[in-house]
């Protein structure tokens, strides 16, 4: 099996539980974003909440000089994903049929739109340029190294 099927695999058995954070885990997320950052990410399913602060604990382990906009990124990298409200079986399905629909496209679009969302509420423009995904001059070379860092913690089967 693909490491990529791995994680496919291992998040959607991960995304069946509904248990929410644990209050000490709550208020380290809340340490670490600003105030109304913390309120978009609380809108998160807890679903993405939980994957949301198991990333920027394995971002942390690979990149321990990170940022604090670095880390914001990592716990804020799906906050896209709050408008296409899916849920897990409808997220398998959008997987596999693609952009097909409103919902499934906001759930494919979900770096975008979190990018968009985060500049609305005036987040620190180096945390929006991650959550989007976008190195756009493609020569800063931290904004790849911190996208690649992100990318494998999010990617990590553990």
């Amino acid at each position: 099996m693909t490491s990529r099927i791995r994680h496919l695999v291992r998040r959607f058995f991960g995304a069946l539980s509904r248990s929410t954070p644990n209050s000490q885990e709550l208020g380290e997320v809340q340490n670490i974003l600003t105030k109304v950052e913390f309120e978009l990410w609380s809108k998160m399913q807890p679903m993405d909440q939980r994957h949301s602060i198991e990333v920027t604990l394995r971002f942390k382990a690979i990149r321990p000089e990170a940022s604090i906009p670095e880390v914001r990124a990592a716990l804020l990298h799906d906050v896209g994903k709050i408008p296409s409200s899916l849920g897990v079986l409808a997220r398998v399905l959008a997987t596999v049929v693609g952009k097909r629909g409103q919902k499934f496209t906001a759930y494919h679009d979900h770096q975008r739109l979190g990018g968009e969302m985060l500049e609305e509420i005036s987040s620190d423009p180096f945390t929006v340029k991650l959550v989007r995904g976008t190195n756009n001059t493609g020569t800063d070379i931290n904004i790849a190294e911190t996208l690649l860092a992100l990318k494998r913690a999010d990617d990590l089967v553990t």
